[in-house]
């Protein structure tokens, strides 16, 4: 029996500029992303960084060079969008999103057409000699269901060629160990990924904050490196910090006052 559940296809970190987003993962992770290529429909381009298990991680940027067309659709992965740009002039470089693979013999397109109220458009992209569909609505925000999206629900990929792009890449040893995400409409978001056959991939959780994907990678020493954070684990965080420079600060101010100090017997 065909297993028609979805894959982990790749992550999406979305930067003002290709080379911010480059120093941003290379930073993060200890190693420089590759080469990756102009996408010239949506006039962006990348680059990548392989992740063990067939998935990888996308730095993506508006292309300056890209030709100017009469009529450009928005870019995708609602880069366009004065919020997201909002975003990353204020926060930097971070992850946005996700992509879930469809395989054959499954048919994307023909996906689509069944479900259109569910799935958006598949539009025809190219890279190099890589070719494949994508999930893009018309205006490029990002995929959503009952009003709920902002980058936690998948786009949709179907690669045409048989080779997968991270086969490509230089091996890391870098493995994403859980993602999460957080969102107000979490049950919303459960619904749709349970519908598409993506629940296995993503954790849900409901939040009171901003939508927000957290991502936790096992590094090649062993170490854990975490991308993103929701606004519950910011507040606890924050939290934690008060609570531990507390005991610091009294003892600070008890030593201070002790007669055996030397400002006590001055």
């Amino acid at each position: 029996m065909t297993d028609h559940r979805l894959k982990l296809d790749h992550l999406v970190i979305a930067a003002r500029t290709l080379d911010e987003g480059a120093q941003f993962v290379a930073a993060r992770f200890g190693v420089e992303t590759a080469p990756g290529g102009a996408h010239p429909s949506m006039r962006t381009h990348n680059r990548l960084l392989n992740l063990w298990g067939g998935a990888y991680l996308e730095v993506i940027a508006a292309d300056p060079s890209a030709a100017q067309a009469e009529a450009p659709r928005p870019r995708l992965f609602a880069l366009d969008d004065p919020s997201m740009q909002r975003r990353l002039d204020e926060h930097g470089p971070q992850l946005v999103h996700w992509v879930a693979r469809v395989d054959r013999p499954k048919s994307l397109a023909r996906w689509r057409e069944q479900y259109p109220a569910r799935i958006p458009p598949v539009a025809a992209m190219s890279r190099g000699g890589n070719t494949w569909g994508l999930t893009v609505p018309d205006d490029g925000a990002f995929p959503a269901w009952q009003d709920a999206g902002d980058g936690v629900l998948p786009s949709l990929i179907q690669w045409d060629t048989p080779r997968h792009p991270s086969a490509a890449l230089p091996e890391t040893g870098i493995a994403l160990r859980s993602l999460t995400g957080f969102h107000p409409h979490a049950q919303a978001v459960s619904e749709q990924l349970a519908w598409l056959g993506a629940a296995h991939l993503m954790r849900v959780e409901p939040t009171a904050g901003a939508p927000v994907l957290v991502a936790q990678f096992e590094l090649p020493d062993g170490s854990t490196l975490t991308l993103g954070e929701a606004a519950e684990q910011a507040q606890a965080r924050d939290e934690a910090a008060r609570q531990a420079a507390k005991p610091r600060r009294a003892k600070k101010t008890e030593t201070s006052a002790s007669p055996e100090s030397p400002a006590a017997t001055d």
